[in-house]
């Protein structure tokens, strides 16, 4: 018997007295995912802000649209408030996709800087959960 053995110890022809046979030594193929996490920030600088100069339970300002992980995005502040049926003095933050887009998978951190000199911030992060999904554009979170 003749046995050829390939560098990867493959047969790839044998024979015996009563037969030959011949085989193809199976190809061994890799492939590699990479993603990359693309970091952004925006500062939306809201001057002269006051709980007592309300623009109406539902009406927003809108920041300036920015672009971060090739998406463009936009930050909704809604200083009465989004919706009417909370009776109390709050606002309200959205982080808001500007671009087209399904799906977009995102982490992001809300913050609110009081400038009362009282240190009373509000922090919202995303960074401790699972990415949210932003379903398409004018979705909000």
């Amino acid at each position: 018997m003749v046995r050829v053995v390939s560098p990867n110890s493959q047969p790839i022809f044998s024979s015996s007295s009563s037969s030959l046979s011949w085989s193809t030594p199976t190809p061994m193929t890799t492939s590699t995912s990479m993603t990359e996490t693309v970091n952004g920030s925006h500062l939306f600088n809201i001057s002269g802000y006051s709980l007592s100069k309300g623009i109406g339970i539902g009406n927003y300002v809108e920041s300036d649209a920015f672009t971060a992980g090739g998406h463009s995005w936009a930050i909704y502040f809604y200083p009465d408030g989004k919706n009417v049926q909370y009776d109390a003095p709050y606002v309200s933050l959205f982080i808001v996709l500007a671009s087209e887009g399904s799906d977009v998978r995102a982490l992001f951190e809300l913050k609110l800087l009081d400038q009362s000199g009282k240190g009373r911030h509000k922090v919202h992060t995303q960074f401790d959960s699972e990415p949210y999904t932003i379903r398409n554009r004018g979705s909000m979170w």
